[in-house]
């Protein structure tokens, strides 16, 4: 397997070559982020994770000049875009239909100690209330929001959060707990 890092600069610098060989470097771990992701969903959601895949990197495609770190902040990039791509769908779907119901996601799902989340749909929120709420987290604290995002979204253990953030691995953590809990406080008493 090719080394993200360096594709990830020499596509940083202009070299084309380094995108084609990027892709398949990253692509089955985005799919394997997006099927963990739409199992979160309830059952018949219309996406599918290879679409997934695809409209996230149609949107990171155009951030080319992006100063990339290292391969942590990349997939920390695609949890923010595959976010986005989420919340597009569910506004799309809920403009169509008014009701997002199939849309429904659980903070629980994601363990506080270890880097993965739990497999099945759960009763949860609706994707587009996650969304509000880690709007309104982000004017408060911008970085416990992207720590929510990189846990949830990417799936990224408290480790490589703190590679990514260059912060220590407790106060990634204690980020987390706070955030977490922030935000079940703050679903539980939106109307």
């Amino acid at each position: 397997m090719a080394d993200v890092t360096s594709l990830l600069r020499r596509w940083t610098l202009g070299e084309q070559e380094a995108l084609g060989a990027l892709v398949p470097a990253v692509y089955l771990e985005l799919r394997k982020l997006a099927r963990r992701e739409l199992r979160r969903e309830r059952g018949g959601h219309t996406l599918q994770a290879t679409a997934l895949v695809h409209e996230a990197f149609l949107r990171l495609v155009p951030q080319q000049h992006k100063d990339w770190q290292n391969r942590e902040h990349f997939f920390a990039v695609c949890a923010q875009l595959m976010r986005q791509v989420l919340v597009d769908h569910a506004r799309r779907r809920q403009a169509r239909k008014r009701d997002a119901g199939e849309l429904r996601i659980g903070l629980e799902e994601v363990d506080a100690d270890a880097g993965g989340a739990a497999s099945g749909p759960r009763a949860g929120i609706e994707m587009l209330d996650l969304d509000r709420a880690l709007t309104e987290l982000a004017t408060i604290d911008a970085t416990r929001a992207r720590i929510v995002e990189m846990r949830y979204f990417a799936g990224m253990t408290v480790r490589e959060i703190g590679v990514v953030t260059r912060r220590p691995e407790w106060d990634v953590k204690k980020d987390w707990l706070l955030a977490r809990t922030w935000l079940r406080r703050y679903l539980k008493e939106a109307p």
